[in-house]
């Protein structure tokens, strides 16, 4: 049975997300409440035994009367109450069904989503094809023993945290209200530095919500100096025994001294309390091996391929507003829907 879960079910999107044996925050009814560029809904098709579940974000297409889905900020994608290998050739099969008979119904033009490089979705995603090759993710395994991890680490990590250790810096998880408009300024800094585009822009509600949810364990993590001044943060997240660091920030004037280091390894060291299995440090920008991915890999060569899915539903309609926006279809443009490249909307 189809149902389309919106915001204002709650209990039933959280309860969808709760039994799901391969899931992460990113899915969750509260990340997806802070979402504000379109209306998050949940797909579901329930056998009553099993069932699939999909959460994205409708949109509508500027000037136009049709839509698009795409996925939050994160590693998206489906989740089901069973890894999706073991789930009836029906139900997948159904799930297709359904899913196409909805993007028709509702308009929808294309369906972007980030998938998760620790979950195998791919049982499900072949039934209707458009799996993109993004790059990887490096992660950190904390599986292993603590000094078979700092082994892995560049020489030059490794002298750095000791050299931050001795000259008086720790790390101390951050809880007030205080801390986090600290963090938030720091971050919102960090990110104009680097011109980033506005979807990489939250401000401090944002934090406060994503740092006060039960779906899910949420911290800050400042790195201080020797005068006890935060100066480097991040917003860590961890469910189902995968850390993410989602969202760091580093003041400028202190970006010499390279602390998000130092806050890497301690966050390490928080993960193997909690029994996390990976911390995911995430790739490169656009997930290129450029120098942010390079800095990622100075802690560890453990990768995961990270993949997108991009469908199209309607193609006639999708060629039609590339034409209305002179867009050249055979453009090597990496982005997706390639209508809203000219729209700098993720």
């Amino acid at each position: 049975m189809k149902q389309i879960i919106t915001l204002s079910q709650k209990e039933e999107w959280i309860s969808y997300v709760q039994r799901s044996v391969n899931c992460d925050f990113y899915h969750s009814w509260n990340y997806h409440a802070l979402e504000h560029t379109g209306i998050p809904l949940l797909f579901v098709e329930d056998s009553g035994e099993d069932f699939i579940a999909f959460p994205f974000v409708k949109r509508r297409i500027p000037e136009t009367d049709y839509y698009d889905l795409t996925s939050v900020y994160g590693y998206c994608g489906p989740i089901s109450n069973k890894p999706f290998t073991d789930l009836s050739e029906e139900l997948l099969l159904s799930f297709r069904d359904a899913f196409l008979v909805f993007l028709k119904e509702e308009q929808i033009i294309s369906v972007f989503s980030r998938l998760h490089p620790f979950f195998n979705q791919h049982a499900l995603l072949s039934k209707f094809g458009g799996v993109w090759e993004n790059g990887q993710v490096v992660a950190i395994d904390l599986t292993i023993p603590l000094d078979q991890q700092e082994s892995r680490y560049q020489d030059r990590v490794i002298r750095k945290i000791r050299q931050l250790k001795q000259r008086g810096f720790y790390v101390k998880e951050a809880t007030t209200e205080e801390d986090i408009q600290t963090f938030t300024e720091i971050y919102t800094a960090n990110m104009m530095r680097l011109d980033a585009s506005d979807c990489y822009m939250f401000d401090q509600e944002y934090f406060v919500r994503l740092l006060r949810c039960e779906e899910y364990d949420a911290r800050l993590l400042f790195v201080y100096d020797e005068t006890d001044l935060p100066v480097c943060g991040a917003t860590i997240v961890s469910k189902n025994q995968i850390m993410q660091a989602h969202l760091l920030g580093t003041r400028k004037e202190f970006l010499h001294d390279s602390p998000a280091k130092l806050l890497t390894h301690e966050i390490t060291l928080l993960g193997r309390a909690q029994g996390v299995k990976y911390y995911n440090l995430g790739g490169g920008l656009g997930f290129k091996r450029d120098s942010l991915f390079e800095w990622k890999s100075h802690f560890s060569k453990v990768t995961f391929d990270y993949q997108s899915w991009r469908y199209i539903a309607d193609q006639a309609t999708y060629d039609t507003l590339l034409v209305q926006m002179d867009i050249d279809p055979e453009s090597n443009v990496d982005f997706f829907p390639l209508y809203r490249s000219q729209l700098q909307r993720v």
